[in-house]
């Protein structure tokens, strides 16, 4: 396949994982950016597409945590097609990195999604690796997972998890029900690790973030209360430097003022979907271990209104942002792409619009963050 011409991607307003720059273009080389200058002085040869009066140009977004798209649930597919599937789905809506999520599920489910993420992240650049949600959980904070599947880790599984493989792997798990040591091992062999679907104490969060823990699933959602005597995980994050959370801002999940504490904590914030088969897809309706969950006045639930996952896509969550939280554009654009590469290890190639990184971008209208167009690694969607 011979190599796309140098071009340039024209906006009023480009943020830029930094700053935002007025009447700037990108020029894109291949799969790569090759520069970002004043669209005034864009050389005559070079060929443009110049974006609608107004429109704003970002970093595409990265969603750690993503169950399903377009109708497909990953613990139903987990194959490539099924990847591949979610992954266009979520195109649509501005995300061009993401890790298809596994829900708790047996080991031989496991080792199919990982075998499949590394054959999809050859064929699928907006593959990033894979996220296993579980299933080493609290069974105190099971959530919408099979408790009958929520179990300890063995030997195996320590294996398994850090053999080597294509892309990240991110590993939620709860601190307390796995033996000591066992985070440190994972994060050894290159494995972010993070706290969800628990009921650590306070200093069984401290512990966990010295074996080198960073990450903290769904905020807030599925994990011990902050309390006056028992602080728990909760405190920890919002205190640590060190911490990346993810926060599912749909207006249901959290109240908007315990996200607003957590956008003041000194920890990172990431924006997930924790999106499910309705995001981009046409039935709002799908079976999760054999049981109906029904997407009703936006939400995920079961029949006995449990919620399971959410029905956002990351443009949704950066408006939700801006409108429910008080954050300014910029920073929830940071917080859907810049923060999320950071904690995968991936900043120096992801999450910005810099020479040299991947021509990863999203182009939308800042007033309802309708997205006009997605470019992963180069290639744009219309």
């Amino acid at each position: 396949m011979s190599k796309p011409p140098l071009h340039a991607i024209a906006a009023d307003h480009v943020f830029d994982g930094t700053d935002v720059r007025e009447r700037t273009a990108v020029i894109v080389d291949g799969t790569r950016i090759a520069d970002l200058v004043p669209t005034a002085d864009l050389p005559r040869t070079i060929s443009v597409r110049a974006l609608p009066e107004g429109a704003w140009m970002a970093p595409g977004f990265i969603d750690l945590q993503v169950n399903g798209g377009g109708d497909v649930l990953f613990n139903d597919q987990p194959t490539v097609q099924g990847i591949r599937s979610i992954a266009a789905a979520h195109r649509k809506s501005g995300t061009t990195g993401l890790l298809p999520t596994l829900i708790t599920d047996s080991p031989d489910m496991m080792r199919l999604a990982l075998e499949a993420a590394d054959l999809a992240i050859a064929r699928e650049p907006s593959v990033l690796g894979l996220h296993l949600e579980g299933p080493f959980l609290s069974p105190e904070k099971p959530g919408v997972h099979d408790p009958r599947r929520i179990r300890r880790p063995c030997p195996d599984d320590l294996a398994i998890l850090t053999a080597p493989r294509q892309g990240v792997l991110l590993v939620t798990l709860a601190p307390e029900v796995v033996p000591p040591g066992f985070i440190a091992q994972l994060v050894a062999a290159g494995v972010r690790v993070s706290l969800g679907h628990s009921m650590a104490s306070y200093q069984q969060t401290r512990a966990a973030m010295a074996e080198g823990l960073t990450g903290f699933t769904h905020l807030f959602n599925a994990m011990r209360p902050l309390t006056s005597r028992e602080p728990g995980p909760i405190a920890q994050a919002l205190e640590s430097p060190a911490a990346w959370y993810g926060l599912i801002v749909d207006g249901m999940h959290v109240d908007p003022a315990m996200l607003r504490l957590a956008l003041r904590g000194a920890g990172h914030p990431l924006l997930v979907t924790d999106a499910m088969p309705p995001v981009g897809g046409s039935r709002s309706s799908f079976t999760l271990h054999g049981e109906t969950v029904t997407v009703r006045d936006g939400r995920c639930v079961t029949n006995d209104g449990t919620l399971a996952g959410a029905d956002l896509d990351m443009a949704t969550a950066v408006r939700n942002c801006v409108r429910l939280l008080g954050a300014s554009l910029p920073d929830a654009l940071r917080f859907a792409s810049t923060n999320p590469a950071a904690f995968l290890g991936l900043g120096q190639v992801l999450g910005r619009l810099a020479p040299g990184f991947r021509a990863d971008l999203v182009a939308f209208d800042p007033n309802d963050m309708t997205v006009l167009d997605t470019w992963v690694a180069g290639n744009g969607d219309h």
